[in-house]
Formats: structure tokens, C-alpha cells, sequence
């Protein structure tokens, strides 16, 4: 496996880190990660680990104020911001892998992040082959009554007022080796600032009052026991979707990080197969032109 990072520049010029994996020799299909809200690229080894054998390259970005990229921690101007990013970092992996067919992943935060890119921009959301949502946050969250109203309340006359989210380490996985190793990520933070919640929120509705517009091959996956994003927002969400290529698979018992929870083989395997069935045929076969591709720097 290779492995590479880097910069791009997102809205005003910041330079966002991002990082990329490679199998050895011919690539299939290229998954494109959005992490959530305090998290960062560097989260998603299992998915990493069990698509390279399968031929797949994967690139992650950490968003602005999140792991190594700049800004304030937690903090946005708008929500146009993250979306801007993302239409970024796509025309960087169109232009490093040319003709290579590329699925888009959100968790979480993540996961409105790419639902929003894909409804309010369309055209450019027709190229991908098709969008994974982990856990989206889609209706209720696991952050405190009294935290929410005093970021909706600060966000014009204090929109860089940051609290601590509160939500539970503890409700991420049922792996406690997963939980310790999370309590001492250095590039994981806590934060969420007032203007980043009303943003939030206000996404989360407009994508809601869009859903009936999507159009890609949509796959949704949520732990049954999920307490940061409960699972009743993105089953609804997927209830209203009109297109007929989409799926919706629901864990019992399984919490927020479903790439690291207890049945995660099981969670890499639908992905897999989910996968699969929406690759060209061209690189499914692993045949023609479209399948090759070369390692940046090489």
C-alpha cells in the first residue's frame, strides 16, 4: 500500500491537509472520506485497511479547524464554506487520477456535508458514482437543549463562541480499546462554535425539504443504538428519497462509529458489496484503459 499527504487550498486560500492510500498496481474505484464534527482523516483505518486488498483507492481531508488543517477549531463563517471545500477536493482527485470512478463517503457532520454538496450541485454530483452516508445527522443530536440555544442565540452578535459539544466519548464504539484510543488522539477536539451550530442546523433542514430531489445511488448506514446521531433522522430522510437506487442498513445495537465499532467486519463487507454493484463494468473487470492508474510522484 502506498500512502501519501498533502495540501489543497479550500475557500480564502486555506490550505486544508488531506491524505491518500494506494494499492499496488491497478485501481478500481476511488472512495472519497468527509469525517464528522472534532474527528479527522486519520479515523478510518479499518475502512482503509479492508478496500485496499479490494483495488480501491481512498483520500480523506481534514476540514478547516479540524485534525491538521488550519482555523478556528469548531468554527465556520458559513456553511458554504465546507461545501466549497469538498467541490475542492474532488477536482484535486480528478485531476491526480483522471478516468477513475469515484464514491463519495460522509460521517456524520460528514454525512450533511456530502448530502448537501450533492443536492446543491448537481450537475457536478452526477459524476460521482454514487454517495455512503455513516451515521448521518439528520434529526435529533447528542448535544445538550441549553448548549443548542445558547449557540443559536450567540450566533450573530458572537458567532465565534465556542463550547465544548458534551457529547459522550463513551457512545462512539463498544470497543474499549477504540474509546482509549480515542481519549488520546492529540487531533481529535471537542469544540463547536455558535455560528457552526446554526449553520448546522439550518443545513440539516434545507437538505430534509430537498431529499425528494436526490438522485445518485445513496447507501445509508446507522448503528440501532447510536446516541450521537440518532438513527430516526436518516431512516426518515431515506423514507422520502424518491430515487429507487437506495439502500438503507441499520445495525442493532451498534453505536455512532460504526467503522470501529464491534461488528465493523460486518459494516466493511456491506460497504463492499454496496460498492460492487454500482462499479463500471470496465473496472469491475479490472480491464481497459479506465482501470490504471499511476501513484502521484511515481
Amino acid at each position: 500500500m502506498h500512502h501519501q499527504e498533502g495540501t489543497f487550498k479550500g475557500v480564502g486560500k486555506l490550505e486544508l491537509y488531506y491524505q491518500s492510500w494506494y494499492p499496488e498496481g491497478k485501481v478500481r474505484g476511488i472512495l472519497a472520506i468527509v469525517h464528522g464534527l472534532g474527528a479527522h482523516s486519520d479515523r478510518y483505518d479499518n475502512v482503509i485497511q479492508h478496500l485496499i486488498p479490494k483495488q480501491y483507492a481512498l483520500y480523506s481531508f481534514d476540514l478547516r479547524g479540524h485534525g491538521r488543517s488550519p482555523g478556528q477549531q469548531g468554527y465556520i463563517n458559513r456553511w458554504s464554506e465546507f461545501r466549497q471545500d469538498l467541490q475542492a477536493f474532488l477536482e484535486l482527485i480528478k485531476t491526480q487520477q483522471p478516468q477513475i470512478p469515484i464514491f463519495l463517503l460522509g460521517h456524520s457532520l460528514g454525512s450533511v456535508i456530502v448530502l448537501d454538496y450533492a443536492l446543491r450541485c448537481p450537475q457536478e454530483a452526477s459524476r460521482l458514482q454514487g454517495v455512503i452516508t455513516l451515521a448521518p445527522a439528520l434529526g435529533k443530536v447528542g448535544v445538550s437543549k441549553t448548549r443548542l440555544l445558547i449557540g443559536k442565540q450567540l450566533s450573530r452578535v458572537w458567532p465565534r463562541f465556542t463550547l465544548n459539544t458534551g457529547l459522550d466519548l463513551s457512545a462512539g464504539s463498544r470497543d474499549e480499546k477504540i474509546l482509549a484510543a480515542y481519549a488520546q488522539d492529540s487531533l481529535r477536539h471537542t469544540r463547536g462554535s455558535a455560528r457552526l451550530a446554526t449553520e448546522f442546523f439550518a443545513t440539516v433542514d434545507w437538505v430534509n425539504a430537498h431529499a425528494a430531489d436526490w438522485q445518485l445511488p445513496l447507501l445509508i448506514l446507522h448503528g440501532g443504538a447510536d446516541r450521537v446521531t440518532l438513527p430516526e433522522g436518516g431512516k426518515i430522510f431515506y423514507q422520502q428519497v424518491s430515487c429507487p437506487d437506495k439502500l438503507r442498513i441499520e445495525y442493532p445495537g451498534a453505536y455512532h462509529e460504526l467503522q470501529s465499532d464491534l461488528n465493523y467486519q460486518q459494516v466493511m463487507t456491506d460497504l463492499e458489496n454496496w460498492l460492487e454493484r454500482y462499479l463500471p463494468t470496465q473496472t469491475a473487470q479490472l480491464g481497459g484503459e479506465t482501470a490504471n492508474l499511476e501513484f502521484p510522484g511515481s
